[in-house]
């Protein structure tokens, strides 16, 4: 069975470039990937119809719980699931070549920011570390041991640790990432108020259960005056992707040149919706060439025409689960 030729994944420089390459993930999905081929071709779409990125059909999200999501014979390296509830089935994200993955979030992290080696990380996740199977530990712990720093490392519930040492390493200026999850970050800026200013404080997933949803504008308001700093960065991933995509504030999320968001109709899944509407969040993730790059997402957002977008909220009736989740 042939291999996509990965290393051109990232290496988009143009629009047209990343129209070609879509569309030649299309065509190797659509001949490799069983599940996919199926749904295509119930909606009449093959490569033979399609002539734009924008033509595209995008799987539904909810498959990645239901279908073996794969569109090579390669012996499967890994599974991430997502934490999803008691009552719901987990999405399995089946990974092939987890090299890929590596490369997929390391350039994307170093495309909006800077080498790890330069920074000390540091991970507020204690939602994640306490199941097995989560995206997000495997590239904040690969992100961590890149830093090599010495203060680089995960905190579960050791709030007043963290405190310490993030007093510390502001005292010596060190240049500092500390990523969390929301409930989690929320407890640290309750019980230790601190002034941050060496610091970028980055949020990722939503209460989990832990605490009550806030709106972004609140929880990133309550964040900034917590810890002291100017603004709250976001990531948006999920575990059905082998990318991110990041906010530097103001809930305004950048993708890397191998990912696009176009968002459609909440009634209609076969339609584009208009910049600045809310609908859909659909993703094009070309990482995700062995799987499905081209996915229906249970998320609410609107894109604007610079390529950035906004994460709004979820569908009523999915269940509260994935990264950067504030329903409203």
């Amino acid at each position: 069975m042939k291999q996509f030729e990965t290393h051109r994944i990232f290496n988009i420089e143009k629009a047209n470039e990343f129209n070609d390459l879509a569309l030649d993930v299309f065509r190797f999905q659509f001949e490799n990937n069983v599940v996919y081929q199926d749904f295509c071709q119930h909606l009449k779409k093959g490569p033979e119809t399609v002539s734009h990125y924008l033509d595209i059909p995008f799987l539904p999200i909810s498959f990645f719980k239901t279908h073996r999501v794969l569109s090579t014979q390669k012996e499967v390296e890994t599974i991430f699931t997502s934490s999803g509830t008691t009552q719901s089935k987990t999405s399995k994200h089946l990974v092939p070549d987890i090299k890929l993955y590596e490369n997929s979030f390391l350039r994307a992290f170093e495309y909006f920011y800077e080498a790890p080696e330069e920074i000390c990380i540091l991970a507020l996740l204690p939602s994640y570390l306490e199941r097995e199977g989560s995206s997000l530990i495997y590239m904040v712990d690969y992100l961590i041991k890149k830093s090599n720093h010495p203060d680089s490392g995960f905190y579960l519930h050791n709030l007043d640790e963290l405190h310490r040492k993030l007093l510390d390493l502001k005292q010596k200026n060190t240049k500092t990432l500390l990523i969390g999850v929301s409930f989690a970050l929320l407890d640290l800026a309750e019980q230790f108020p601190m002034k941050l200013n060496n610091t970028t404080v980055m949020e990722t997933g939503g209460m989990k259960g832990r605490r009550k949803e806030l709106i972004r504008e609140e929880l990133h308001h309550i964040l900034t005056q917590g810890l002291g700093v100017d603004r709250i960065h976001s990531e948006y991933g999920m575990t059905e992707l082998l990318s991110q995509a990041y906010s530097k504030g103001n809930g305004i999320f950048q993708t890397p040149p191998w990912m696009k968001i176009i968002t459609r109709d909440t009634e209609d899944p076969l339609s584009i919706q208009a910049y600045g509407k809310t609908g859909g969040i659909n993703v094009i993730d070309l990482a995700n060439v062995y799987s499905c790059s081209f996915i229906a997402t249970q998320d609410l957002g609107k894109t604007h025409a610079n390529g950035s977008f906004e994460v709004l909220g979820r569908f009523d009736d999915s269940d509260i689960r994935g990264c950067n989740l504030m329903v409203l």
